[in-house]
């Protein structure tokens, strides 16, 4: 049995008693000092030994202290009488745990001394009921944000998605709760509008996820970030299509994002700057890079610092392995602009496998498609059944009747690359997987049509990032 030496005093101290005197725990033994008689309802006389006397008496309190206690606990109503109280102890017992409740922001240089700011717990426990900010655990693990609940909105990007099909690096949900019953999570279940999740992991990470759960529909380049980014590089494409990149970035950012960045790097033709400065407003804004900085400092850097949520670039420019990788490693969506007018679409495409992470992409796609007014075609062309394929196409179902988008479900035998090749114009939509980083080579002989996605390299497509 752990003897335990609670300093109690006030309407705060009683009912810290009672609620010591509620727990469920019998293996300790409290011993109660406080100024007025308290009479505690639920107080086992084996567990609790009351007195009554002024805490701040060197001569009875250290009579009390020849006792074999582990823990001072003290729920004082001045700081005059916890500074006393703790000179007082620490006269006769120099490492023993001290653990207060501090209104006054008391600092002790001592190691051994634990204060509980009632300041900081009000106003975390404020904080818990304002709407759209995350409920993080107190008492729990660390107190420092690795445990946190999220209440799933309507229109999140998380609804009827499979908990199999949620990536989850560094981070876990560990239970759902729904219609007030705690339900354990598998990876066939599928998450629902008002799912209170609990999850676990690291706090920065935590806050990511928290923003990509809350994310609703229309808010798209969001959370990614506000703003979109346009990367040209004169040293390597064709001068004669950046007005024509210029002029498919714009009309994109009429749609879409507060601002519109355009990097020039390798500035060389004077005649082309020109042009290209005529296109500056107050809401575009373009930036010449004289210097020989690596295009991986550069686009890294501007994505930190400004905030962008969608980088655009040419074919050529994504056909470069080390760019590829530089942009996989932004987590950040792709639009790769091809050689086709970009405001004469009209249909976005998912080709439909088994590969989980087009759960992941759904809400981007349906995000995108709307905004643009799109239409939305799903192709499947594996004729044989598959458990996955099920799961993805049900999810996409059911966010076209959240989100009001009908979507078009085409069923082919054909291969589907020379199938989308008769389409005239359309944005094919993809998970931006390690597979892109493959050279196009290693791909020849491959049936996965993820890692075909440069034969259809004359069409625009949305890369789309899997992993927060």
């Amino acid at each position: 049995m752990k003897k335990i030496l609670i300093l109690a005093d006030g309407t705060t101290g009683k009912h810290f008693v009672e609620r010591v005197a509620d727990t469920y725990t019998s293996e300790n033994i409290y011993y109660v000092v406080s100024m007025d008689k308290m009479e505690i309802e639920h107080a086992k006389a084996s567990q609790f030994k009351f007195y009554h006397f002024d805490p701040t008496s060197f001569h009875k309190l250290s009579n009390l202290l020849k006792m074999d206690f582990v823990q001072v606990v003290m729920a004082l109503k001045s700081s005059t009488d916890v500074e006393i109280s703790i000179q007082n102890i620490r006269t006769v017992r120099q490492q023993l745990s001290i653990v207060f409740l501090d209104r006054w922001s008391l600092e002790f240089d001592d190691q051994n001394i634990l204060a509980i700011n009632t300041n900081d717990i009000l106003s975390s426990r404020l904080l818990d009921h304002l709407p759209n900010v995350p409920v993080i655990a107190q008492n729990v693990g660390l107190g420092e944000g690795e445990i946190m609940e999220v209440l799933v909105p309507f229109g999140s990007s998380f609804v009827y998605r499979h908990i199999g099909s949620v990536e989850q690096n560094n981070w876990r949900i560990v239970a759902i709760y729904r219609n007030q019953r705690l339900i354990l999570p598998t990876q066939k279940r599928m998450i629902q509008p008002n799912d209170l999740l609990v999850i676990v992991g690291e706090p920065t990470v935590l806050k990511t996820v928290y923003r990509a759960i809350k994310r609703e529909l229309g808010q798209f380049p969001a959370p990614y970030g506000n703003n979109l980014y346009l990367y040209l590089d004169m040293g390597v494409e064709d001068i004669r299509r950046l007005p024509k990149l210029i002029k498919r970035s714009k009309y994109i950012h009429k749609n879409l994002g507060d601002t519109l960045f355009i990097r020039v790097v390798n500035p060389s033709d004077l005649e082309m700057i020109r042009v290209i400065k005529e296109h500056r407003s107050e809401d575009i804004i373009i930036d010449f890079d004289y210097t020989q900085r690596d295009y991986k400092d550069i686009i890294l850097n501007d994505i930190n610092e400004l905030g962008v949520g969608l980088v655009m670039l040419s074919s050529k420019l994504f056909s470069l392995a080390p760019m590829r990788e530089t942009l996989f490693h932004a987590k950040i969506p792709v639009l790769k602009l091809a050689n086709k007018a970009f405001s004469k679409l009209k249909d976005t495409v998912v080709i439909l496998t088994e590969n989980k992470d087009l759960e992941t992409i759904s809400t981007t796609v349906f995000d995108f498609s709307a905004q643009f007014s799109y239409n939305l075609e799903i192709l499947d062309f594996m004729q044989e059944q598959h458990a996955d394929k099920e799961r993805i196409l049900e999810h996409y179902e059911n966010l076209s009747l959240i989100f009001s988008k009908s979507i078009k479900i085409v069923t082919e035998e054909t291969n589907p690359i020379r199938f989308l090749k008769q389409k005239e114009n359309f944005l094919y939509c993809l998970p931006f997987t390690e597979k892109m980083l493959d050279m196009p080579l290693f791909s020849f002989f491959s049936t996965d049509s993820e890692k075909l996605y440069h034969r259809l390299g004359e069409y625009h497509q949305l890369f789309i990032p899997v992993r927060l």
